[in-house]
């Protein structure tokens, strides 16, 4: 299959974090697509690790937003930060969940990936099935952009995974890597990158 690589390009090129949405729901076919897309990412040994939790009432994002910015106040307060900071930080978290149509967990799973005795192979294991998982998730924002939808990419479960899964009743081998928020974008961003120079070591052929 060829595929223009200019229209490609620029495909990648417009892609931006979006944080702010319609209030207009994502057609179910459409989110359905979006996930097919992001199942078919490449992944060790073709294991396929990656497992999403798809979230689109707001009751759900609402209980999982509300969860997860108690802990942030929690360990904020913790660390000595400003009260009125942490009350900013835990709002805008709670109306980024909140105010997109669908948000997406995206979980990695390790049931079916090679196990190891030794710790060093067990590492690089569960770090390749990061791998594999991320490739999904990007899979799926690049699909999502193209039919004209914005999304973004939020770490935070990595800091309270247990909690979300909990939160959700997710499976137990289920591990939150993060969240996609998704819908109709309400704004529009533009974004630089480095020199390509600046970031890569070409070794040549020698004469």
């Amino acid at each position: 299959m060829m595929v223009e690589l200019n229209d490609l390009m620029a495909l990648m090129r417009s892609r931006r974090a979006i944080r702010r949405y319609e209030d207009r729901p994502v057609p179910d076919e459409l989110l359905e697509q979006l996930l097919e897309a992001a199942v078919w990412a490449p992944s060790a040994h073709n294991r396929q690790p990656w497992r999403f939790a798809v979230l689109t009432q707001w009751d759900d994002k609402a209980r999982l937003a509300r969860a997860m910015g108690d802990k942030l106040r929690h360990d904020r307060t913790a660390d000595g930060d400003p009260p009125e900071d942490i009350e900013r930080d835990v709002q805008r978290s709670f109306r980024r969940i909140t105010g997109a149509p669908v948000v997406i967990v995206v979980c990695l799973s390790m049931a079916d990936m090679d196990v190891y005795a030794d710790e060093r192979r067990s590492a690089a294991e569960k770090q390749m099935a990061v791998q594999s998982v991320a490739m999904a998730a990007q899979n799926l924002w690049l699909l999502a952009h193209g039919a004209g939808l914005g999304c973004c990419w939020l770490c935070a479960p990595l800091f309270v995974p247990k909690l979300v899964g909990e939160v959700l009743g997710l499976p137990n081998d289920w591990e939150p890597q993060g969240l996609m928020t998704l819908g109709w974008p309400a704004q529009n961003r533009t974004k630089t990158r480095q020199p390509l120079h600046t970031r890569v070591k070409f070794f040549s052929k020698k004469n």
